[in-house]
């Protein structure tokens, strides 16, 4: 059976080969700090359960060391000549679109295909692994169609990695430390706490506080995932579900794009916020985030209005 171990077998290969080909990049004066960042992430997809709980935590504070050390950086070693990415541009044009498209439409499609053959696919798993398998199909079909050498899709993949640096696994530490915050029962304490501060039987209050409580737990969370275990064991489960009798389902889901809208306005969320402004090179790194908050309050605003209405 295809299980997500797969998926993380083939993840530390790809960071096992950015740190291995970094190591070559003389150009970039950190590259011993930034093949080593990339090497325990590798390290962390292979041997994860077997390192253990200690382990892990090992291994994440010497990531969060490197990083907070400076150490990483970014060389100029297999950067393709803007003439020749001009010329492939001209001669491909939009259909350099459909090698991407791959991905996702073999990621929706494996989700309910490889549900159907659970003796074959891990039935818990079949997005994530529908989602490797086509990046697997689209790094074929890229090879195919665009003729590249063996080592450029890493390369590129590597200079990617290398211009994001740490900002590449932030989701995914915040993630972790959401489910930490809720396994430690911090929502029961913010869920306390809060309800000191809503109207006694004030259903409204206790909606805007859900939702506002959401998205400022998702900005200083940086994601919207790890905000969400915390304030629906706070506020969510206790008091809008069970005392109010809302709708599970729609306080759930409008509860989540209320802590969307708390991502649209955090520096915390690098990976939305900060990586496209220095991957585009802007000159205000926080630029996209004083662009998106002008739509980020008024949804809010309409998101708590929505739980309001269709919820009770």
């Amino acid at each position: 059976m295809i299980t997500i171990q797969w998926v993380y077998t083939l993840a530390g290969a790809v960071f096992a080969a950015f740190a291995l080909l970094g190591l070559r990049d003389a150009s970039n004066p950190r590259r011993w700090g930034t093949s080593a960042f990339w090497g325990l992430l590798a390290l962390s997809m292979w041997a994860g359960d077997s390192l253990g709980d200690f382990g892990n935590g090992v291994l994440v504070l010497c990531l969060v060391a490197i990083a907070g050390f400076g150490l990483l950086g970014k060389g100029t070693s297999g950067e393709v000549p803007a003439e020749a990415r001009r010329e492939r541009s001209e001669t491909f044009g939009n259909g350099l679109f459909t090698v991407a498209l791959i991905i996702p439409i073999t990621a929706l499609v494996g989700t309910f295909v490889f549900k159907q053959i659970p003796e074959w696919v891990d039935p818990r798993q079949t997005t994530l692994i529908s989602l490797g398998l086509g990046v697997l199909i689209a790094l074929g079909a890229g090879y195919a169609w665009l003729r590249a050498g063996a080592l450029v899709p890493l390369e590129q993949g590597r200079r990617l990695m290398d211009s994001v640096g740490w900002a590449a696994i932030l989701p995914q530490m915040l993630a972790s430390l959401g489910a930490v915050f809720a396994l430690a029962g911090v929502g029961e304490v913010v869920g306390d706490i809060v309800r000191l501060a809503i109207p006694e039987g004030s259903l409204f209050g206790a909606v805007v506080a859900y939702a506002l409580g959401m998205a400022l737990f998702t900005m200083v969370m940086g994601n919207a995932f790890a905000a969400f275990p915390v304030m629906t064991a706070a506020i969510g489960i206790p008091l809008l579900i069970e005392r109010y009798g809302g709708e599970p389902a729609i306080v759930c889901a409008i509860g989540m794009l209320a802590g969307f809208c708390g991502t649209l306005m955090t520096p915390m969320a690098a990976n939305f916020n900060l990586v496209p402004a220095a991957l585009l090179e802007l000159k205000d790194e926080y630029g996209v985030i004083r662009r998106q908050v002008g739509t980020a309050i008024p949804l809010l605003a309409v998101n708590i209005l929505l739980i309001w209405w269709l919820a009770f």
